[in-house]
């Protein structure tokens, strides 16, 4: 029975300042760090052994599979990084204060922005400071696929090819996969792998730093989900 396991990074610097982070590359918090190594304790307990991990291209999904695997004796296992699991683009919110937008804008407009499933936040110019366009880890993309802003659907439409050409062929291939990303790249994966409602995928959440195991069907239905 193939086995997914999913980790969001630990507390990172921005979410212990309560703003939008989406690709800017910020740290783990110290709390993070703690975080992604009590998971990675959490995996060893359970006597779970990866044959492959992937994450993406942003350092606080990067360090926390590597504690996840080093605290699991597993710092081996070959790790596979990618822009697709990137943490949603949250365009010209990145950077703000939750707190302070949500007074400016208006909570139920902020809700939207941050939980709707396809309602984009306000967008980033590929010349605007902090844009992707300029950073030399994305100059081998196509400059369309580098987003001024995501909303859910957009994130799914982005992360599902490596799904379909990465993950899911070695899940059919009995492997035992981690993928160590973030809040919305793994809520649209799950929305895909649980058939989610756009409406009800609204009120999932991934915990921080907490495993989230998938026992998964020959044809990757899910037959059993839990966190350790």
């Amino acid at each position: 029975m193939p086995k997914l396991v999913f980790s969001r990074h630990g507390l990172s610097e921005w979410n212990k300042l309560n703003q939008f982070t989406g690709w800017a590359d910020v740290d783990l918090a110290p709390e993070g760090v703690e975080e992604a190594k009590e998971g990675g304790r959490k995996i060893k307990e359970a006597g779970i052994e990866f044959d492959v991990a992937y994450t993406s291209v942003l350092t606080r999904a990067i360090k926390t599979c590597n504690y996840i695997l080093e605290e699991s004796d597993q710092l081996w296992v070959p790790t596979v990084k990618s822009w697709r699991l990137n943490e949603r683009h949250y365009g010209k919110l990145q950077g703000l204060n939750k707190k302070e937008t949500a007074e400016k804008y208006g909570d139920e407009q902020v809700h939207i922005w941050r939980r709707s499933y396809d309602v984009l936040p306000p967008l980033m110019e590929a010349t605007d400071e902090g844009s992707a366009a300029q950073e030399r880890r994305y100059a081998m993309l196509d400059p369309r696929d580098i987003p001024g802003g995501e909303n859910l659907k957009v994130t799914l439409e982005r992360a599902l090819p490596f799904w379909q050409d990465e993950i899911a062929p070695a899940l059919k291939d009995d492997k035992t996969v981690l993928v160590a990303a973030h809040g919305n790249s793994l809520r649209a994966l799950a929305k895909h792998i649980e058939g989610i409602s756009d409406e009800d995928i609204m009120d999932l959440e991934i915990p921080t730093g907490q495993p989230l195991v998938y026992e998964l069907n020959d044809d990757l239905t899910v037959a059993k989900k839990y966190y350790l």
